[in-house]
């Protein structure tokens, strides 16, 4: 049985974070996590979104800035310009990315899902997520998604579903 839950806050805890660590506590089929290790990743990626948010901000306001600032005569002023506006375009579409990233980790945590690769359905190492809170996929998996081995269905199912949104 999954509940869903907006996130409502019980003892400065997230309930939904709280059914998903009792789920995990439970003996979920293929979880591993205890709720201490739930928290401490959940920490991490809170931080690491509030970060990444903050950061769209500013770029946004820069990416403003330097479009008032498009009055420049002068042709190398204005390919500095177009140079900085290009910039500040890829440095926010990367932070975007990165933080639908974090965020789908987090949703993760909320669903006892956080931990499992996302092809093949086993444990992520520890040491992973430790260093990349926001992993999708084992090593090994990771590994032939970069080898062009392994297609990961989800990923393109989702860009499909946006462009379908797009239209």
């Amino acid at each position: 049985m999954r509940v869903s839950v907006d996130r409502i806050d019980v003892c400065g805890y997230d309930l939904a974070f709280l059914l998903a660590t009792a789920t995990v506590s439970q003996g979920k089929a293929g979880s591993f996590m205890d709720r201490p290790k739930l928290e401490h990743f959940r920490k991490l990626l809170e931080t690491r979104r509030q970060s990444l948010r903050a950061s769209v901000v500013r770029t946004e306001e820069d990416g403003r800035a330097a479009q008032d600032a498009d009055s420049a005569q002068d042709i190398a002023d204005r390919a500095t310009g177009s140079y900085q506006k290009e910039f500040l375009f890829a440095r926010s579409n990367n932070d975007r990315q990165f933080l639908q990233m974090v965020e789908r980790a987090l949703s993760n945590i909320a669903d006892g899902t956080y931990g499992e690769c996302a092809v093949c359905g086993e444990e992520i190492n520890l040491r992973r997520l430790e260093a990349v809170p926001w992993a999708r996929h084992c090593i090994a998996c990771q590994e032939k998604l970069e080898r062009g081995e392994l297609n990961d269905n989800e990923e393109l199912e989702e860009e499909e579903e946006l462009e379908q949104e797009a239209d």
